[in-house]
């Protein structure tokens, strides 16, 4: 049979064992953090990439990916008649809905957007952070590199189908 006050003790036993350890607390603003490799920050555009394909749009859950385009028609050399083209007006990502999740990212067909371990965009007016296209850009420059691919590792698919199709070619 328990005593009475028995999960109080072991409670104040738990208190009291954490009171005698030293704190591993890190003075965030004057100390920086150690983030892990290829860590979540914001979300950074490559316009050129971009295709206005609306795939981050449409498969993002929060709806805060807004674009705008218009077409342009492109004139191919030996072509009968011009070619149109998606041309890029606005893109915009509304931080404040963003839940972070990087569906994004995943499925961008064209490597457009890319995760910047950058944290520290916080403003005083929630409207501001709705980042355009511009401000996106900004953010390319502290996009890491890729990880190097392990050479005793599977080659990738690419390199795969490109094996294939040339010894297709070949024989």
């Amino acid at each position: 049979m328990e005593f009475p006050g028995k999960g109080l003790a072991k409670g104040l036993a738990v208190t009291l064992g954490t009171m005698t350890k030293r704190a591993h607390t890190q003075q965030y603003p004057d100390v920086e953090p150690d983030l892990p490799p290829r860590s979540r920050g914001v979300i950074a555009l490559i316009e050129e990439n971009c295709t206005v394909c609306m795939l981050c749009a449409r498969e993002c859950p929060d709806w805060c990916i807004y674009i705008d385009s218009h077409k342009e028609e492109v004139q191919v050399p030996g072509a009968a008649r011009p070619r149109q083209r998606n041309v890029l007006d606005r893109f915009a990502i509304d931080f404040s809905l963003c839940m972070y999740c990087g569906i994004c990212v995943e499925v961008c067909p064209f490597d457009a957007l890319h995760w910047s371990p950058e944290f520290e965009y916080a403003e005083h007016d929630i409207r501001e952070l709705l980042h355009e296209k511009d401000r996106l850009e900004e953010w390319v420059a502290t996009v890491p590199a890729p990880p190097a691919h392990d050479e005793h590792g599977e080659p990738a698919k690419e390199q795969t189908a490109a094996a294939k199709r040339s010894g297709r070619t070949d024989g």
